[in-house]
């Protein structure tokens, strides 16, 4: 029996052991052909709230392992995300329409989060701090409880373990929501990882599920932290009701980024900066390049070679063959991309590439002229669409940058790096990257955005994760009892 043989999991939820859900089971479809490629059991509220009441139960141990021991089960997971990476991918390979290049991307973070989380075990827990008695007084970290995860689709099993490693590693339970798209990916691998690494029973569940499962485990009242990623639309829900309810919420959203194209960037690296900044994951990731602003002395040359560029890109079976972009996920998504082209194109622009499609297939798309209000250019369109607006200076292009609701991620590429990071300071974003594309992760690097793109930097870098993931408590300790003049 293989490491993520579908006879463990077929049907089934975690908690610790796999067993039969109260909702039953949906199937794993391969977006490529349309098949189904296996089955995945599906949760319901009441398996949340049974859920949740384990995990808080769970904890408790958990918390008061060594950080030793928590170490321990982290760099194992570390190490079996790495020993079974071959597997795995092929699940996200066929599960997600992702590229193999990508999917050993997500299982070479997976590690990486494992390890960086087993090292966050250790960091000192607190500071001592002033006092004007004759006491001790200190403000420690202790874990929250238990944290709801919600990942979404597009890259499963990173947007789940980045926040299921540090949440574990600092004593906490997690009751993980993937997407039921790609439950095997970005559920099920993270479930068989911890289960064969050796964490006690309880401390994480897994539950795919619809929006009520999400509704359900937002609303626990035995889960205090969310830490959700995914749309704009169904975070600022998420936001609302754990404000309601006083509970925290981390949350990473979409995004519309800018690639800022000055006048002396290299062209022939810029178009292939751009290409990847937008058609990676057939644009289905929330950093894609979203807008390409290009100095107008090179607006025309860009377009001609990024057209070229996105006619000649292989798209097709990432499982079958060498391909440069796989399928969306689905109907929905294709109709909506497809939606946002052609409404661009009613509106003016010019179809410089792409525009249509096969099945789920969608070819890479460029589109020049636009206004600014152009639907593809407006909104996040997460497909592989490049808008491309020119711009004819350093301040135009730091207001058209910074004219969107979203403040995810930037790329300026130009051959004077101060230059670039002058421009960088008057566009508010989480991330910038100067001489690169807008699509980027690191395990040790805090992540997150402004505006509609999130809540600011609650992933990544060891201080994100640790106010993620703990509260501060203050304590005080003195010799004898205090004496008061009651």
């Amino acid at each position: 029996m293989t490491f993520m043989d579908a006879k463990i999991w077929a049907g089934s939820i975690f908690g610790g052991e796999w067993a039969t859900s109260r909702a039953g089971d949906s199937p794993v479809m391969e977006p490529a052909t349309g098949n189904e490629i296996g089955r995945v059991g599906v949760a319901g509220p009441d398996d949340v709230a049974a859920a949740a009441v384990q995990a808080n139960a769970a904890q408790r141990g958990w918390a008061a392992a060594t950080f030793e021991e928590r170490a321990a089960v982290l760099r194992r997971a570390g190490r079996l995300f790495e020993e079974h990476a071959e597997e795995i991918q092929g699940w996200i390979i066929r599960e997600t329409g992702s590229i193999p290049g990508k999917a050993a991307f997500e299982t070479a973070v997976a590690a990486s989060e494992c390890y960086e989380a087993a090292a966050l075990a250790s960091q000192p827990p607190g500071e001592i701090l002033p006092t004007g008695r004759p006491r001790l007084s200190l403000a420690r970290r202790v874990p929250v409880g238990v944290v709801g995860v919600i990942a979404p689709f597009n890259v499963p099993l990173i947007l789940g373990i980045r926040s299921v490693a540090p949440a574990l590693a600092l004593g906490n339970a997690v009751v993980l929501k993937p997407d039921p798209r790609t439950a095997v990916g970005g559920g099920v691998s993270i479930a068989r990882v911890f289960e064969e690494a050796g964490l006690p029973a309880g401390v994480l569940h897994v539950l795919p599920g619809g929006p009520d499962v999400g509704e359900a485990l937002v609303g626990d009242p035995h889960v205090p932290v969310i830490s959700f990623t995914g749309s704009t639309a169904a975070g600022r829900r998420v936001g609302e009701m754990c404000g309601r309810l006083l509970k925290r919420a981390h949350l990473e959203l979409g995004g519309n980024s800018a690639l800022i194209v000055l006048d002396d960037a290299d062209l022939d690296l810029a178009v292939s900066a751009g290409a990847w900044g937008s058609f990676f994951h057939q644009g289905q990731i929330c950093m894609t390049a979203g807008r390409h602003l290009v100095h107008s002395s090179l607006q025309e040359e860009y377009v001609a070679r990024l057209a070229a560029k996105a006619d000649h890109m292989p798209v097709g079976d990432p499982a079958t063959g060498q391909v440069a972009l796989g399928p969306l996920i689905d109907e929905r998504q294709r109709d909506k991309v497809h939606a946002l082209v052609t409404g661009s194109v009613d509106a003016g622009a010019r179809l410089a590439a792409g525009g249509t499609y096969e099945g789920l297939f969608y070819r890479p798309t460029v589109l020049a002229d636009l206004t600014t209000e152009a639907p593809a250019y407006a909104n996040e369109v997460f497909g592989p669409v490049a808008p491309v607006m020119p711009f004819s200076t350093i301040e135009e292009a730091a207001a058209l940058a910074g004219d969107s609701e979203y403040g995810l991620s930037l790329g300026i590429l130009t051959r004077d790096v101060m230059k670039g990071l002058a421009l960088a300071d008057l566009v508010p974003t989480g991330i910038v990257h100067i001489n690169d594309q807008t699509v980027d992760d690191e395990a040790v690097a805090p992540f997150g955005g402004l505006g509609a793109s999130g809540t600011g930097s609650r992933f990544g870098g060891g201080r994100a994760n640790m106010d993620a993931f703990t509260h501060t408590q203050w304590v005080t300790m003195q010799g004898d009892i205090a004496r008061y003049p009651f």
